[in-house]
């Protein structure tokens, strides 16, 4: 059977999603923590395991120091061995794996749940689109180093305008070679549907509306915050952190948005479209189709795209 694992991390002490020998990764946490719970050997060469293999699908692989606020993947696992997550609980055995993954799993990953997946489902390919936000501290903001995991600090003025008009190029079908690390056999193409900067209103921590007559209202933490909201059906490896880099140059000045526009026409890689820090990055969402229309968009997908 399929099950699907919705989770969050803190991406500042991995490398990244995929599994690395010798480096940790969330896959790697995870994919030992169900090899331990289900007592499948994690040895490749074992017969169980190669029967087993219990090797988690994402949905969008991050990058190392990229956070996740809810992230998606599956794992095809017989229900005999899901059976074994169950033992002296009394409960189903997707609500038994998911109490001992979380028990097992480090601080800085979220089980949110388990599920069977329906019929046709697939992580990667059956997602609609995902959404990343970068959260930017500029000068414009006040700095609060509590949130230095997951804000990335820029002691610069940004011209929000001018970083929009560069976000707006980016809206449609393009191929983001300028802004994208290649991948050998496959594209660079993707379509982005939404692409803008905000700055998040100062607002108390608690509404308005609940004021209980204290004197001082506690602000949000992200108040002030600046942030980049991008959706797209797809993204190539290091490209949203490369279009937000493209775009702080634009905000601060060094380049114009003609630089930026040239970029987009001609997808061509080189020094000055590298991505900026991780650590202001999280994907905040997946979306996916009716259960009906799973196996056909995970068929559709697959296809290789052209402009």
């Amino acid at each position: 059977m399929r099950l699907r694992i919705d989770l969050a991390y803190d991406g500042g002490g991995f490398y990244g999603w995929a599994k690395q020998p010798a480096l940790r990764t969330v896959q790697g946490e995870i994919e030992a923590a169900l090899h331990k719970i289900l007592r499948v050997p994690d040895d490749p060469s074992a017969p169980e395991a190669q029967a087993e293999p219990l090797r988690l699908v994402v949905a969008g692989r991050t990058d190392t120091g990229v956070h996740a606020s809810h992230q998606v993947c599956h794992v095809d696992v017989s229900p005999e061995i899901l059976e074994r997550a169950v033992g002296h609980m009394d409960v189903p055995p997707t609500v038994a794996l998911t109490r001992r993954l979380q028990r097992l799993l480090p601080a800085d990953i979220a089980i949110r749940s388990i599920a069977p997946a329906p019929d046709g489902f697939d992580a990667r390919f059956s997602a609609l689109e995902r959404t990343y936000v970068y959260r930017i501290a500029d000068r414009g903001s006040e700095v609060d180093p509590r949130t230095r995991g997951f804000v990335l600090h820029i002691d610069d003025d940004l011209d929000v305008d001018a970083m929009n008009a560069a976000a707006a190029t980016t809206i449609g079908l393009h191929d983001f070679g300028s802004f994208a690390t290649p991948n050998p056999g496959g594209t660079t193409i993707r379509e982005v549907k939404t692409a803008y900067w905000r700055r998040v209103p100062s607002r108390p921590l608690i509404g308005d509306d609940a004021a209980m007559g204290e004197r001082y209202r506690t602000p949000a933490v992200e108040s002030g915050l600046l942030c980049f909201t991008i959706v797209a059906d797809a993204f190539a490896r290091n490209m949203v952190r490369s279009l937000v880099g493209g775009c702080v140059q634009v905000g601060t000045g060094k380049r114009s948005l003609d630089w930026f526009a040239g970029k987009m026409a001609t997808p061509l890689r080189e020094g000055s479209t590298g991505p900026i820090a991780p650590q202001g990055l999280t994907l905040e969402h997946i979306e996916y189709p009716a259960d009906d229309q799973l196996a056909a968009r995970a068929e559709a997908i697959r296809a290789k795209r052209t402009l």
